[in-house]
């Protein structure tokens, strides 16, 4: 490993941290619930405002990746970020968290269209996997302090706030140093424009795996968002307390990205993604009948450590999967889009609790996605 690779790789995984701010939507929405007194549908229009932005924008970020380059997008979507921590810092009011929320859902669209194809620059594609798995270890590392960070800011300064000013500095040295950095990017000369690449939807794989990034997502954000409401509902715990069953699912994903990093290096991903997606429906099992605050933080951390490693190997499966063809950045728009599920399926987990009355509504909702995952695992290369 040379100075040269070290030199490149570090702002990378720096912008993976910054690309970790979007977590914060989960403790923050939850914070925002009890600020502005919202029902459980409305807070979490909060994580929808957004995972929707994905939808519109992630392809015309990657026809834009197409001309700019994939490191300029980078740092574009790194000041878009640094704006969106700074309105709360200015002004909190409601109208103003639902601006925030928007940019940071445009800025880390742009971050995520971008920053993980540009490691095809930085890696060989055998690696590849492997090295998305560690972006996603540092991005979780950024996305279990925010919770910590914000009940500790709430019970010790009484402004869980706080932890806006703090990502807010962190993405903006990730901006700096990043900026300072020379990656050399290989020429793209294809030429697609915006129904181009919704035409490879119709590729059937492309399709399927679009939709499993949606799983994933819907996933994620939904226990992000979900798991305090149920320690709450079930345990009787305040927010501050029950804040860290988000702590712990991320720090389980964090364990499961760091592990991952190896486990992908070395054995067929499909083995490992079908061992991904049995944890994950052992913890919807164990979140739908468990009352016990053990056995539930046991559930939180199954679904942490099952659902860390699903997005690079679907990525890195759908991006290889058309070699030939060139349609790298496409893919990846593509790919990305589906973090709009980030958008649709909280949102779905807020209507269905609401209308059962118990966080159990929301839990059917993501054994529904589980499903779905199991039902692509055939797609997943068993390549190592």
């Amino acid at each position: 490993m040379n100075k040269k690779f070290i030199g490149t790789i570090i702002p990378i995984m720096l912008a993976f941290f910054a690309m970790g701010a979007v977590d914060l939507v989960g403790i923050a929405s939850n914070y925002v619930k009890e600020d502005f007194n919202l029902t459980d549908t409305m807070a979490n229009l909060f994580p929808s405002m957004v995972f929707f932005w994905f939808f519109i924008f992630s392809v015309p970020a990657g026809l834009m990746m197409n001309k700019i380059g994939r490191r300029k997008t980078v740092l574009l979507s790194l000041i878009v970020t640094v704006a969106a921590l700074v309105i709360p810092i200015v002004s909190y009011t409601f109208p103003l968290m639902l601006v925030s929320f928007a940019l940071l859902g445009i800025g880390n669209t742009l971050m995520q269209v971008s920053l993980n194809p540009l490691i095809a620059n930085v890696v060989p594609g055998d690696r590849m996997a492997s090295t998305l798995t560690f972006g996603q270890f540092v991005k979780a590392i950024a996305s279990f302090a925010a919770p910590i960070i914000a009940g500790l800011a709430a019970l010790h300064f009484g402004d869980w706030k706080l932890l806006f000013p703090l990502y807010a500095a962190a993405t903006l040295l990730s901006f700096l140093w990043l900026g300072a950095t020379k990656i050399d990017e290989k020429p793209y000369e294809t030429k697609s424009s915006f129904f181009d690449c919704l035409k490879l939807l119709g590729n059937g794989s492309i399709l399927l795996f679009f939709f499993g990034i949606m799983a994933h997502v819907g996933i994620d954000v939904g226990i992000n968002t979900t798991a305090p409401k149920i320690l709450m509902e079930r345990c009787g715990m305040t927010l501050a307390e029950a804040g860290f069953a988000t702590s712990l699912y991320f720090l389980f994903r964090v364990a499961g990205c760091f592990l991952g990093t190896f486990i992908l290096a070395r054995f067929p991903i499909r083995k490992f993604f079908i061992i991904s997606v049995a944890m994950m429906a052992l913890s919807a099992i164990g979140l739908f009948f468990f009352s016990d605050t053990t056995a539930l933080y046991v559930a939180i951390a199954l679904v942490g450590f099952g659902n860390s490693n699903i997005f690079p190997m679907i990525f890195s499966t759908a991006i290889q999967s058309m070699p030939e063809r060139g349609f790298e950045n496409e893919i990846s728009g593509l790919m990305i889009m589906g973090i709009a599920g980030g958008a649709i399926f909280p949102l779905l987990m807020g209507v269905f609790s609401d209308l059962t009355g118990a966080q159990w509504g929301a839990v059917a909702v993501m054994a529904v996605l589980v499903a779905y995952l199991f039902f692509i695992n055939g797609l997943i290369k068993a390549k190592k």
